[in-house]
């Protein structure tokens, strides 16, 4: 399974059209990136500039969360296997997986990026790096939204799935929403 790079962003479904018109989701994508980069820009403001020491305990909180993050993301990625896209299009033939950091929610690899988010927010004592978590929360919530409809079109059990298993995080609104087939279909 050792493929090249353009092989890979083929199968994921990267295309120049893409770029240009979304057609899978590659906004959403560029979207967290950017987010996701812009965790590397420095304090601000500092504590320091409001007079404030910030403390150790948060720092080593804020660096354990950030921790615990990349491990669920990796248990979340292997739980995935070949079935693994950065676009919120699912791989073509690809099984529902409901099982490992699934069963905790639908979207493991979203929640540990927001639970590394929170960690570096936490370590910096930033209002910054708290505003990149909020966006970075809507942002992938509303890149789940999209995939979510994709998922319901290629898996008839999907929506069962939903209805008993937390979107990203369990009760807060905008990162989880259980639904039937019923109800309105997500962004």
């Amino acid at each position: 399974m050792d493929r090249s790079l353009p092989q890979r962003l083929q199968a994921w479904g990267f295309s120049w059209a893409g770029l240009l018109d979304n057609r899978h989701g590659e906004w959403w994508l560029m979207a967290q990136m950017v987010l996701i980069s812009a965790h590397l820009l420095p304090a601000f403001p500092s504590p320091a500039a409001f007079g404030l020491s910030w403390p150790p305990l948060c720092r080593v909180l804020g660096l354990s969360l950030f921790a615990a993050g990349l491990l669920l993301a990796g248990q979340g990625a292997l739980n995935l296997g070949g079935s693994l896209s950065p676009l919120p299009e699912p791989m073509p033939g690809a099984p529902l997986v409901t099982a490992g950091a699934y069963g905790r929610c639908r979207h493991p690899l979203y929640q540990s990026l927001l639970i590394c988010s929170l960690g570096v927010a936490l370590a910096r004592g930033s209002l910054l790096h708290l505003a990149l978590l909020l966006a970075l929360a809507l942002v992938l919530g509303g890149k789940a939204r999209r995939e979510e409809v994709r998922l319901c079109a290629a898996h008839s059990d999907y929506p069962a799935y939903r209805r008993v298993t937390s979107a990203i995080v369990p009760h807060l609104i905008w990162l989880d929403w259980r639904r039937g087939p019923s109800d309105p279909e997500p962004l």
